[in-house]
């Protein structure tokens, strides 16, 4: 929707399938609890804008207690990916949201472990919102 007088686009926030973007797709899907962000492909420097937008768009709207980003399917996550993570840590820290991160496996939890991304994001409250949402 255009609001013509500010000169804005406002994209309505639509539960589904976000289209793909140089083999990445984002997946969301809202629920009681929380919203689920299950992300698909490289997390890259082309990508990250798309998931970047797509956070902002699920804390604009009523945010959920908790926004989950599912990882099992991230092939590969570059600095961009994870700068894109860490804002979307703030931004839902400004509305009082927790984010946390579930799926990761193999090369992307070492790399959250090393980094200490894990820690940053189970210190937000991942733990509380439930088991299945922690860093694993």
């Amino acid at each position: 929707m255009c609001n013509e007088q500010c000169g804005e686009m406002h994209l309505t926030l639509m539960p589904g399938i976000v289209p793909r973007t140089e083999g990445f797709e984002i997946a969301i899907a809202p629920g009681e609890e929380a919203t689920i962000v299950r992300l698909h492909g490289r997390l890259s420097i082309y990508s990250s804008p798309v998931l970047r937008d797509r956070l902002l768009d699920v804390l604009r709207a009523e945010p959920p207690d908790a926004v989950i980003v599912d990882l099992a399917d991230v092939t590969y996550i570059d600095s961009s990916g994870i700068a894109t993570l860490i804002e979307g840590l703030k931004m839902a820290r400004m509305r009082q949201t927790t984010l946390c991160m579930q799926g990761l496996q193999g090369r992307l939890l070492h790399l959250f472990q090393v980094t200490g991304m894990s820690t940053l994001f189970e210190n937000s409250g991942c733990a509380s919102v439930s088991s299945a949402s922690k860093v694993s």
